[in-house]
């Protein structure tokens, strides 16, 4: 059984096969590729794209799809554990693609569930599915992945479109710019695993210093939603505004990208430039995902995952500082990975002090 729950399961060869996988699925649609399957689809937060596009995914391929758009009108709002949720929904599935807000509660079911699972999304952890057609829309439009030079703007802390995408990237010696107000900065604990591995980044407060230098600009908005204090939403929430006139230096194989929604940080007058695929990158989502499901459910060829050699502990009491984290908020086993003599968290990946 292959999950789908975050980038660092993946090796470099497992991506491009994915990719490949997607492409030929893409030129050669496959209507019976998954045989009346059904598909749960939980959404826990709401999603325009992503739901949408696992269900068209679905239905092009065969399948059938089962689920909800929002925990109202469920037995959650009485009170239901994730786990009973997840428990339940297992016996009238064959695959469920969940998001939640919470951060590693992907990771928590995928150890219980006997069906297959693909995270949609979990709090500001990571977004695997994202990633892939992020991954596949960079590798048509730029006919390779290795050593691009990319420009993260926008959101960086919360994130998780970005945060997934740099761990692909990173097998692929990418050089990054991270640009973002300090308080949205990206986290310590994706630039500690780029030191690790010796990629080179930078971080910068603002994208002209890097837009005439770069093959992709990634940029995202700022998720009010994931703010505590509204005030510093309210400090950030103009930084940055992509305009049409900023591109005119730039080079002729830059690409822009944006998971969507989009707010206000990329003007109207960028959309007609040839530079502008996010409206491509959101159609390459179908395919992509068609690929995914495909292989969770072992219809398609796929080098099977190899277990990573982590020291993995656990504890009687939650030791996770993070508030937003599924531990502090389900009962759990309270895992913790110890690696290099730091700890971090099992389930979200935060580090633990």
């Amino acid at each position: 059984m292959i999950n789908f729950i975050s980038m660092e399961d993946f090796s470099k060869k497992q991506l491009l096969n994915v990719l490949e996988l997607a492409k030929e699925l893409k030129h050669n649609p496959q209507t019976n590729l998954i045989d009346n399957k059904i598909i749960a689809t939980l959404f826990f937060e709401p999603s325009t794209r992503t739901r949408l596009s696992f269900t068209s995914a679905v239905y092009k391929i065969g399948g059938k799809v089962l689920g909800f758009d929002s925990p109202d009108g469920t037995s959650v709002q009485k009170g239901e554990s994730l786990r009973d949720t997840i428990k339940v929904i297992e016996n009238y599935s064959d695959l469920i693609v969940m998001r939640n807000p919470l951060e590693g509660s992907a990771k928590f079911i995928s150890d219980f569930s006997t069906v297959p699972i693909i995270n949609a999304g979990d709090g500001s952890n990571e977004h695997p599915s994202q990633t892939f057609l992020d991954l596949f829309t960079i590798y048509e439009e730029q006919g390779r992945i290795e050593g691009l030079k990319i420009a993260f703007i926008g959101d960086l802390k919360y994130g998780r479109t970005v945060h997934s995408l740099t761990k692909a990237l990173s097998l692929f010696n990418c050089e990054f710019y991270f640009i973002a107000p300090d308080i949205i900065q990206i986290p310590d604990y994706i630039t500690t695993d780029l030191d690790k591995k010796n990629i080179k980044y930078k971080l910068l407060n603002d994208f002209n210093e890097v837009i005439n230098n770069i093959d992709i600009m990634y940029v995202t908005r700022i998720q009010k939603e994931r703010f505590d204090n509204i005030d510093n939403y309210e400090e950030v929430k103009d930084s940055f505004v992509i305009k049409k006139s900023n591109l005119e230096k730039v080079k002729e194989n830059l690409i822009i990208l944006h998971p969507l929604p989009r707010v206000n940080e990329i003007s109207i007058d960028v959309d007609n430039t040839k530079f502008a695929k996010y409206f491509k990158q959101a159609a390459n989502g179908v395919p992509v995902r068609q690929a995914l499901i495909g292989i969770a459910l072992n219809k398609l060829n796929f080098e099977k995952l190899t277990s990573i050699n982590k020291t993995i502990l656990s504890t009687n009491t939650v030791i996770c500082k993070n508030s937003k984290c599924i531990a502090k908020n389900e009962e759990t086993e309270n895992k913790y990975i110890l690696e290099d003599g730091i700890k971090s968290c099992y389930y979200c990946g935060k580090k633990i002090n």
